[in-house]
């Protein structure tokens, strides 16, 4: 009866970490960037709204090369979105309250993908808070609009153009 009992713990933890092996073979990552303009007409401590253009998704040509396709992807969440100031250059966050972004595509209701609240940085980039929602539609899609909600806690004298950096991670099923 032990040696059966070692031998079921044996397969068991086998099997386990086998599904995690074959998961992490068929798990990789998509990058895609968006820029946000905020406008210095933007008022202080009132929430104002970005909309970007369409964000083209490259994930048709990602699935093919991590030799997979959209219909066997089973999970898509955002692994980091990171804002970074491009202009002006010299420009940091220390103007900005707290930011929200959306996402939405035409088949799909939008949902918050990132945010960061009381923001106290003093550099040009800050990494937002992810949420741990499911984006498989979201990704799968030929394109998708992020929805920016900015917060301004000071007076902007000039329009700043901020770059979004988002990281998926894509887990896939083998067939």
């Amino acid at each position: 009866m032990k040696s059966k009992l070692i031998a079921l713990t044996l397969f068991l933890s086998i099997f386990f970490s086998s599904c995690n092996t074959v998961d992490d073979l068929l798990t990789f990552t998509i990058s895609n960037s968006a820029s946000i303009k905020i406008q210095s007409t933007s008022p202080i401590n009132l929430p104002s709204e970005i909309i970007t253009p369409e964000v083209t998704t490259n994930s048709s040509a990602e699935f093919e090369n991590n030799k997979t396709k959209a219909s066997l992807v089973k999970d898509v969440k955002i692994r980091s979105l990171k804002l970074s100031i491009t202009d002006p250059s010299d420009k940091t966050f220390t103007f900005l309250k707290s930011v929200h972004l959306y996402i939405s595509t035409a088949n799909s209701e939008e949902i918050e993908l990132a945010y960061a609240d009381n923001i106290n940085v003093s550099s040009n980039s800050v990494d937002l808070i992810c949420t741990d929602k499911r984006l498989d539609e979201y990704i799968k899609a030929d394109s998708y609009k992020i929805r920016t909600k900015v917060t301004l806690k000071e007076t902007l004298t000039q329009d700043v153009t901020v770059k979004a950096e988002m990281k998926f991670k894509v887990t896939a099923d083998p067939f």
